[in-house]
């Protein structure tokens, strides 16, 4: 990724500025090579469902933390749910055009027993926040022929798959390989068997599935596409997701 496209302290200036303006507190948990780890958040009158969403967890993934602001600029977080948002979990790779952090770390490996200063803020802030009633983590995939997702529903939950993979093909293609990133995937849904928390290290997803959610997603465009494309398929996705949960209903 060539930085001069994305630089994390402009990127956080107008995304922390976007927030402030839609009704969101900021707030920092942390920092990372002279750039902060902020978390944005909006509480709302009376009982309403929890919604969690993450980007820029890997530095070579520039969509996802973009999609995010633009959702904010579209106010798409509004009084139907409280909302929780992550928009920049490795600035320093963003900055670098990375997958890693600084110091070679895969961010989204290091969620069981976590060595990065990244993960290891994010979990701590994490831990002071309640429960979720759902989670989209939005990621890139330099090696998917289109958008695919992954669910984590354990309970069977009314699933918002369908919805989001409908939202996803009105812009790109869908990945419809029967085994997507070696697992098996069915029309781009990829729903992993047994229990994901049995493996050795842990994306953020699967922390979020033991310790904070029963109903989480993980959302991939593929890098290969124009950026405006992709950023343009996550904001459907997710705006998809939050008709299709408890909040839009």
């Amino acid at each position: 990724m060539n930085t001069s496209i994305f630089q994390p302290r402009e990127y956080l200036a107008r995304a922390g500025s976007a927030a402030r303006d839609g009704g969101f507190q900021v707030d920092p948990f942390g920092e990372v090579g002279g750039c902060l780890l902020l978390a944005f958040r909006k509480r709302t009158e009376g009982q309403r469902p929890r919604i969690y969403l993450s980007a820029g967890i890997h530095g070579d993934e520039p969509a996802p933390p973009l999609a995010l602001l633009e959702l904010i600029n579209q106010g798409a977080f509004d009084a139907r749910a409280e909302w929780f948002l992550c928009p920049m979990l490795n600035p320093v790779g963003l900055a670098a055009g990375t997958r890693e952090n600084g110091s070679g770390v895969d961010l989204n490996r290091d969620y069981r027993d976590p060595v990065s200063a990244e993960a290891a803020a994010h979990i701590g802030w994490l831990q002071r926040q309640p429960g979720f009633d759902l989670v989209v983590c939005l990621h890139e995939d330099y090696e998917a022929g289109g958008f695919y997702l992954y669910e984590q529903n354990p309970d069977r939950r009314p699933s918002l798959a369908d919805a989001m993979i409908a939202a996803a093909a009105g812009i790109m293609p869908i990945d419809l390989s029967p085994v997507i990133d070696g697992r098996e995937a069915k029309g781009g849904i990829i729903r992993p068997p047994g229990e994901p928390s049995e493996r050795p290290k842990w994306p953020e997803a699967i922390y979020l599935r033991a310790h904070h959610t029963r109903l989480a997603y993980t959302v991939e465009t593929p890098s290969q596409f124009p950026l405006a494309q992709r950023v343009a398929a996550l904001c459907a996705v997710v705006s998809a997701a939050i008709e299709g949960s408890p909040a839009g209903r």
